[in-house]
């Protein structure tokens, strides 16, 4: 048996330097300035209690898609001035991950004091897990901290090289609570459990649904992916985005649920347009009826009410993907129907996807949700029952 490694197992004394794995992976405009400081937030429990204990910080992250060269389109910098005001402090910068200027930055720090490097993925070692570029990044460092939930699926140097060279490890607290309201879906969850499964397509959340499926009551199905589920059950889609490579999948899935008695509702009404991008004509139809050269775009009304009377009755409930085309209005009203939905239950709720995390924001109802997850990826790999490399790398034996 093994347990994860948190803070509490860690001989944190003033002065200690811990290498801090963050996810600032945040949005930036143009002229630079954070977006959605989110991800910042999440960090700071773990951040202000390693202050406390007086340990000196340096943080590290990636941010957006450089391909290991340096791109100032994706510094790292205005997350740190972002830092820096939520803390109400100076947060150091490097502008190197491993150089001159981040050897600088490590030696001058003090105890409680927090730094930070430049992107991680200005190096092509970062995603190539190089041996050289971990060794150096570990010798940062006395303690090895991981709170960067959204990358633990990844096998990155800043996510396992660096904790490999250094045996004190563990957890931070948002990787802790990542793991435990994860964790419920896959031990005794309370029922009915549901899950509400949306976004473009099922590629990509075969293993995590067949993972789940034993474990559900109910099944909801919307957006892109009821498209396929529909066309496997004899409907004509039209226009609208059917994987044709998958209709065995959706049967056997259907077929699977049925044999172990989980009850699957597909959208029997849809909202269907001409053309996403100027629609002309707008149409609520069941899914026997889309009209040629149409697509469809949302969960229809009748849908919605069958959808929320479902998620009221859950006691535990999983949702990733949005049930329409939510970036634009009217065809955000499915997705934001059932997120209202799930504000009013009473049950445990976990929200995963970075869309689906956008969808409960817009909807303004993040906040009265169990748990929104800042892993999209990593929460359906983790649910898939897969290890997860950063996970696994902060486990020990109990």
């Amino acid at each position: 048996m093994s347990r994860l490694s948190t803070l509490d197992d860690l001989p944190l004394d003033s002065g200690t330097r811990v290498f801090l794995r963050v996810d600032f992976n945040v949005p930036l405009s143009a002229d630079g300035e954070v977006l959605d400081d989110t991800r910042i937030v999440e960090a700071l429990p773990t951040i202000g209690e390693l202050r406390a204990a007086g340990c000196r910080l340096i943080l590290a992250s990636h941010c957006g898609r450089p391909k290991g060269q340096a791109d100032p389109r994706y510094s790292l910098r205005p997350a740190a001035e972002a830092l820096g005001s939520l803390l109400g402090t100076t947060v150091a910068f490097a502008t190197d991950t491993v150089g001159e200027s981040a050897h600088r930055m490590v030696a001058a720090l003090q105890p409680g004091e927090v730094g930070v490097l430049e992107n991680l993925r200005f190096d092509a070692g970062e995603t190539g897990n190089d041996e050289t570029f971990s060794e150096r990044l570990a010798g940062f460092a006395d303690v090895f901290v991981n709170d960067a939930f959204g990358t633990a699926h990844r096998a990155h140097a800043s996510v396992v090289g660096v904790a490999e060279r250094l045996p004190q490890r563990a957890a931070g607290r948002l990787i802790e609570r990542e793991v435990a309201a994860l964790g419920r879906l896959l031990g005794e969850p309370d029922r009915p459990f549901a899950a509400i499964l949306g976004g473009a397509k099922i590629s990509g959340k075969i293993d995590t649904l067949l993972n789940l499926l034993p474990r559900l009551n109910v099944l909801l199905v919307g957006g892109g992916m009821a498209n396929t589920f529909l066309a496997a059950r004899g409907h004509d889609m039209a226009a609208s985005l059917v994987e044709e490579d998958r209709l065995d999948t959706a049967r056997e899935i259907l077929h699977d649920a049925d044999q172990g008695g989980v009850t699957v509702w597909l959208p029997e009404d849809l909202v269907v347009t001409d053309d996403f991008a100027n629609p002309r004509e707008v149409l609520t139809v069941s899914p026997a009826a889309v009209p040629a050269d149409h697509l469809a775009v949302d969960i229809g009304p009748e849908t919605r009410r069958r959808f929320a009377g479902a998620v009221a009755e859950a006691r535990t409930l999983f949702w990733n993907g949005p049930l329409g085309v939510f970036e634009k209005a009217p065809f955000d009203a499915g997705t934001r129907a059932v997120a209202d939905a799930l504000s009013e239950c009473s049950g445990f709720s976990v929200i995963g996807g970075g869309e689906t995390v956008a969808a409960v924001r817009q909807a303004g109802v993040a906040d009265e949700l169990g748990h929104v997850s800042t892993g999209g990826g990593a929460s359906l790999q983790f649910l898939s029952g897969k290890a997860l490399p950063g996970i696994s790398a902060l486990e020990v034996v109990a």
